[in-house]
């Protein structure tokens, strides 16, 4: 199984998800062609109610962690349903410094 699909299906089976964003963004960085080592992540889920954006990360980290070694880099984002209704801004990811 690609890692794409192992994150999409590690997210969905473990967090409550209302709303799952995920781009390989591999494409952006000097890695040979058609790798899956950078992603952006972004979750819409009210598991996140009362914790900090630190507990969040954590949290995706927790339940991807027997997957991490597969990937390199994660950009995450994480909101509240009631958050992503009421502002749903998404950061572009940066140009990698190293592409050649």
């Amino acid at each position: 199984m690609s890692s794409y699909q192992s994150i999409l299906n590690v997210l969905n089976n473990k967090l409550a998800i209302e709303h799952l964003f995920l781009e390989n963004e591999s494409s952006m960085h000097n890695v040979p062609a058609n790798s899956e080592t950078h992603f952006k992540l972004i979750v819409v889920s009210d598991d996140f109610i009362e914790l900090t954006k630190v507990k969040r990360h954590q949290l995706i980290y927790t339940v991807l962690a027997e997957i991490m070694n597969e990937i390199h880099a994660l950009s995450i984002q994480t909101f509240t349903l009631e958050e992503y209704k009421a502002s749903p801004k998404i950061h572009s990811s940066p140009d990698c410094a190293k592409k050649i």
